[in-house]
């Protein structure tokens, strides 16, 4: 049951054929069984979920989950359950209100099992912090899971949730979908309203869903997406449009492929996995052209803006609560500090023209293919790599390159499991399509994992 779709589960439990009940208790056992091994699941409320269940399967009215678990990200607010940030400054948090997608998917029928874990405040793709420790790769223990959705990720790849929310600002929910073998979606800014948040216009960190296949992704989207005015950049479109059949004729598509972003320092073994990829997209009848954007200027307007916007959510602990703060949070928060008016002004500019030129390259091809991530998963013990393929990095972000020079794009922009490593560890692709066209991305990364379908090799950790 844990690794049916959640589209089918969920039609099941329309149908009265299985009770919330089993499937609750099905992914609690799940639960107990692999959480201990990986570390996902940071807070477990099965007594709580298991009640609420039973109190599904009483109601006469169908809901879209019917009954499905799911646990939230540890920095969405969940009302009377502790969120703590992955912070120690939010160890004790007990939130008295929900997110505005808690509201929704509770809403939809989902049934609230627990949180997941994260980085502190979300910041860097390594899951780890002083309040719960790391969380593990399923498919290694030795190695990350990605971040900063990486218990959400891990839960979903050993079958302990049928699907996850997340956030994406560099990387965050396309680098632990590559990591861990399943599906991360950045939809493009908007399409998930934000509330809470210390930003109402901030465009440069999304919510979004992961599932371990498209279609799942896309079922969870269609609840957590349509507008909503907390929110004054939602986008108009209903979250329904998302339940559509996904499946599409590409003969003709054209495909930008790009081996390294214009010349992005990528681990060898990444690149030998993706290149083997292109005959997926040609048997599709996609026409597969060599080509990128041209980037100028990302990681100067990246790196700028993200540093004004953890000054803007962090810089009061930075002031009264610094020692509680690790290292790469406080260095974001400086960097944002020592910022001048031009440089911010500079950076929007920036921002503006990179937009202008993915859109203007999007109406010659149809989408852009690239990596997600310019190396494998690598030692959980370490925050972030220091070297790519020979190349030095320089702060926590720079190896997140691949990841967002998109962010900055603002287009949508998806992770879906392409392969292994000869050690055996996952391999995503990236696909991004055009502003606004979140169903056509998920169209195409549905259509490259039927003729791809390395997602179904699950971790030993799941087994």
């Amino acid at each position: 049951m844990i690794f049916e779709s959640a589209r089918k589960l969920a039609s099941l439990l329309a149908k009265r054929k299985i009770s919330a009940v089993e499937v609750v208790s099905a992914f609690i056992a799940q639960i107990e069984r692999v959480n201990p091994k990986v570390n996902a699941i940071v807070t477990f409320l099965p007594e709580q979920a298991l009640k609420a269940a039973k109190a599904m399967d009483r109601k006469k009215q169908k809901t879209l989950f019917g009954g499905l678990p799911i646990a939230y990200k540890d920095n969405v607010q969940t009302k009377g359950i502790r969120t703590t940030f992955g912070s120690p400054i939010y160890e004790k948090n007990i939130p008295e209100e929900n997110h505005l997608i808690v509201e929704r998917l509770s809403a939809a029928g989902a049934i609230t099992l627990g949180k997941t874990n994260l980085p502190e405040f979300a910041a860097g793709s390594q899951t780890f912090n002083s309040v719960f420790g790391a969380t593990k790769n399923p498919y290694d223990f030795g190695k990350t899971c990605g971040g900063s959705s990486g218990g959400g990720a891990v839960a979903v790849a050993t079958g302990m949730l049928p699907f996850a929310d997340g956030g994406d600002l560099a990387a965050s929910l396309r680098n632990p979908g590559n990591y861990c073998n399943v599906v991360g979606f950045r939809p493009t800014p908007g399409r998930v309203p934000a509330w809470p948040a210390p930003n109402a216009w901030n465009t440069l960190g999304v919510l979004g869903p992961m599932g371990r296949t498209v279609d799942d992704t896309a079922f969870l989207l269609s609840a957590m997406a349509g507008p909503d005015l907390r929110s004054p950049i939602s986008i108009a479109e209903p979250g329904s449009v998302f339940l559509k059949p996904l499946k599409r004729n590409f003969r003709k598509t054209k495909i930008a492929w790009s081996r390294d972003l214009g010349g992005l320092p990528v681990d060898p073994r990444v690149t030998a996995v993706l290149e083997k990829q292109k005959k997926s997209f040609t048997a599709l009848g996609c026409v597969v052209e060599s080509a990128e954007p041209d980037f100028s200027g990302a990681t100067e307007s990246f790196e700028t803006l993200r540093a004004l916007g953890f000054l803007q959510s962090y810089g009061e602990f930075y002031r009264t609560r610094r020692n509680d703060l690790k290292d790469s949070v406080q260095w974001n928060v400086e960097q944002g500090m020592r910022l001048a008016p031009e440089q911010v002004a500079r950076a929007t500019a920036l921002r503006s023209q990179i937009y202008q030129r993915m859109r203007a390259f999007l109406e010659k091809y149809d989408f852009l293919v690239c990596p997600v991530n310019q190396l494998p998963p690598y030692p959980v013990e370490t925050e972030w790599p220091r070297e790519i393929a020979g190349v030095k990095m320089t702060n926590y972000l720079d190896w997140m390159k691949s990841c967002y020079f998109i962010t900055i794009t603002s287009h949508p922009a998806i992770s879906v499991p392409a392969g292994f490593t000869p050690e055996g560890l996952p391999v995503g692709i990236q696909i991004v399509g055009r502003y606004g066209d979140d169903f056509g991305v998920l169209q195409l990364a549905h259509a490259f994992e039927r003729v791809n379908p390395c997602w179904k090799k699950r971790p030993a950790a799941a087994v």
